[in-house]
């Protein structure tokens, strides 16, 4: 009896050590945080894309190295994303991902064992790739579900955003269709035909219909329905009038314009631009780094109703 007792209590430090080493850090809906996440993820620091920088909120990735609060945070929004993906039913199978490895070592030209060494030089063993392998599908189809696919870059918002850095950048407009309201300085002289221009942009401006305006006002003798002029390129129309309507969308009208013909209000109707040839060069990267930046700005929104909605519960 004395034996067992003896050896009992030889074993009680080892359950401790062991209840310490696993001690709950921090519970995150269904999921667990222990003491040896902490551990794990310093393994993972350093090694090529083991780090989910969008899980890193504002801190920079230097900050997992030593300093445990970020750590915690880290590991509580990666806990957050495995339990949507729980929530939503995205868990791959093994099968899946052995059909992406496959998959990679083609794109790359290479045999499966060639990219499994390759990866293994990295300090990366072969059973880490998979899991990581596996979190990194199931979480790019938790993204594409959650953020990506309600993202919308148009070509407009890579355009304003090269003219911020290329001011003097300006499309041209190949060819455009236009109306106008033409009053004629023949009758009662300039000033009168001005007098007249003030007074439908005014009717306009207070929600007069254009083409309305245009059949009960214009002076042009090679009159049109609407006060359409028809379609134009480039250099085929009134200087004065293809100025004014340069930065004008389509559908708008510009104020009165002078030509050497007389007094003009023109309605652009619709227009073909060829943009800055520049700007075609560089327009997918300028698209692909807004929508960076949109992701990461959703992605910290995202997190942070998760955080709100969600059980957490820090042990320490």
């Amino acid at each position: 009896m004395i034996k067992i007792l003896v050896g009992l209590m030889m074993l009680a430090p080892v359950f401790a050590q062991a209840e310490l080493v696993e001690k709950t850090v921090a519970i995150v809906n269904s999921e667990v945080i222990f003491e040896s996440d902490f551990k794990d993820l310093q393994k993972r620091i350093g090694k090529p894309g083991m780090i989910d920088d969008s899980l890193l909120g504002d801190k920079a990735p230097e900050s997992l190295k030593s300093d445990r609060k970020a750590q915690l945070e880290y590991l509580i929004n990666e806990k957050l994303v495995t339990s949507e993906i729980k929530r939503l039913n995205l868990a791959v199978t093994e099968d899946r991902v052995s059909s992406e490895l496959r998959d990679m070592a083609k794109r790359n030209q290479i045999s499966e064992t060639q990219l499994l060494d390759a990866i293994k030089q990295q300090g990366v063993s072969a059973s880490e790739y998979r899991a990581f392998l596996k979190e990194k599908i199931e979480k790019q189809s938790l993204m594409d579900t959650e953020i990506i696919s309600k993202l919308r870059i148009s070509d407009d918002d890579a355009l304003n955003e090269y003219l911020k850095s290329n001011p003097n950048s300006q499309p041209s407009i190949d060819e455009f269709s236009v109306s106008h309201i033409f009053f004629n300085p023949k009758k009662g002289g300039a000033e009168s035909a001005y007098s007249r221009a003030e007074t439908v942009l005014t009717k306009l401006r207070t929600g007069g219909t254009f083409e309305t305006l245009a059949d009960q006002y214009s002076e042009d003798p090679n009159y049109s329905s609407g006060g359409s002029l028809g379609t134009f390129k480039s250099g085929e129309f009134l200087p004065e009038v293809e100025k004014a309507i340069a930065n004008l969308k389509v559908g708008e009208t510009t104020p009165i314009v002078r030509s050497r013909m007389g007094f003009h209000i023109v309605k652009l109707t619709n227009k073909k631009i060829t943009p800055d040839p520049k700007f075609e060069k560089v327009k997918e990267g300028i698209k692909a780094k807004i929508l960076e930046s949109s992701f990461k700005r959703q992605m910290k929104l995202w997190l942070q109703s998760k955080h709100d909605e969600s059980f957490i519960r820090i042990n320490e």
